[in-house]
């Protein structure tokens, strides 16, 4: 297979994944390019193309879907993975960000940071002599939001128009980095949320600068049923995120109105899909007849999520000869 040349946006070798809004939409696009390609060339996959690189997986907060998708995904590649949790890197706090990333960078091919703050990340990956793959942090979560317009293109074939609406607590990482990668692709993004959840104006006025030029759309709603009218997918979280288990009644109480139910359902279009990016609460965010129901994308998601990843190490850590990036 012969690769195209890569246009100067598309340069991904040796960049960083910390949030995506640092990206052209062309390298968005050229990265969901590598990832279809990867899930439907198992011959592709099948070739060492990370032979002998070693990608290190730093996490402060606990993980399912982040974790085992990368260690599968280098694994399958022909490198491998070493793990380290919490107590062993706390990054900034044991020593600096900086010290960490100059070590680790003689030591590994990539680093993985699943943490807290957003800062001592960028500090780490700006001292770093590697790429550095935001696993998530209090503002982002770029690789779950890859492998979620992964699965909205399987599904639709273009997100160019698609109707995605956010219901729930609309200022946390997943649906900010959601709502970047709808915009960048030329797609319509719907908040619905009371006002103490609502994005940050700063947000949204990014979002709406990302979206210009691909023709993407950004507003937000108090009411969920405007919010709703003609959707193509319904998208939500738990309420409460990592962090801020003390906060969970107060909303569960507030975001009650907002809960994906067969009855929310009835004022999307009729083709509607449910996604969520796990763990998922049913009763609470969800009904479980949503949720596990013929609508639902969930385990579709949950799958992309290594083929995402798979292609990001692919991208980030080679020259992407031999695929069509």
């Amino acid at each position: 297979m012969i690769a195209a040349p890569l246009a100067p946006h598309e340069q991904l070798q040796g960049r960083h994944f910390l949030d995506l809004a640092d990206f052209h939409p062309a390298e968005l696009r050229a990265l969901l390019r590598l990832a279809r390609e990867l899930k439907s060339a198992p011959s592709l996959v099948a070739r060492p193309l990370l032979r002998g690189r070693t990608l290190a997986l730093l996490f402060e907060k606990p993980s399912l879907r982040t974790r085992v998708s990368f260690e599968v995904a280098i694994t399958s590649l022909g490198g491998q993975a070493l793990f380290a949790t919490g107590g062993e890197m706390l990054v900034g706090t044991r020593e600096t960000p900086e010290d960490a990333a100059r070590v680790l960078s003689r030591y590994v091919d990539a680093v993985v940071i699943r943490t807290h703050e957003h800062e001592p990340l960028e500090r780490f990956a700006a001292a770093a002599g590697v790429p550095v793959i935001n696993g998530l942090s209090a503002l982002a979560h770029p690789c779950q939001a890859f492998a979620d317009v992964l699965t909205m293109e399987e599904h639709f074939g273009s997100l160019e128009g698609l109707r995605v609406v956010y219901l729930g607590d609309a200022r946390n990482n997943v649906a900010t980095s959601l709502a970047q990668a709808v915009v960048m692709l030329g797609g319509s993004m719907r908040f619905a949320s009371p006002l103490s959840h609502r994005p940050r104006e700063a947000t949204l006025q990014q979002l709406a600068k990302l979206g210009a030029r691909a023709g993407g759309r950004v507003r937000a709603f108090t009411d969920p049923v405007r919010a709703l009218r003609g959707a193509d997918v319904v998208y939500t979280d738990v309420w409460t995120s990592m962090g801020e288990e003390h906060l969970h009644e107060r909303n569960a109480a507030m975001l009650l109105p907002y809960a994906v139910t067969e009855r929310a359902f009835s004022f999307t279009a009729p083709h509607a899909v449910f996604m969520h990016c796990l763990p998922a609460h049913r009763g609470q965010e969800v009904e479980a007849g949503v949720i596990d129901g013929a609508r639902s994308l969930v385990f579709d998601q949950a799958e992309n999520r290594l083929h995402a990843q798979r292609a990001l190490l692919v991208a980030l850590i080679t020259d992407g000869k031999g695929t069509s990036i």
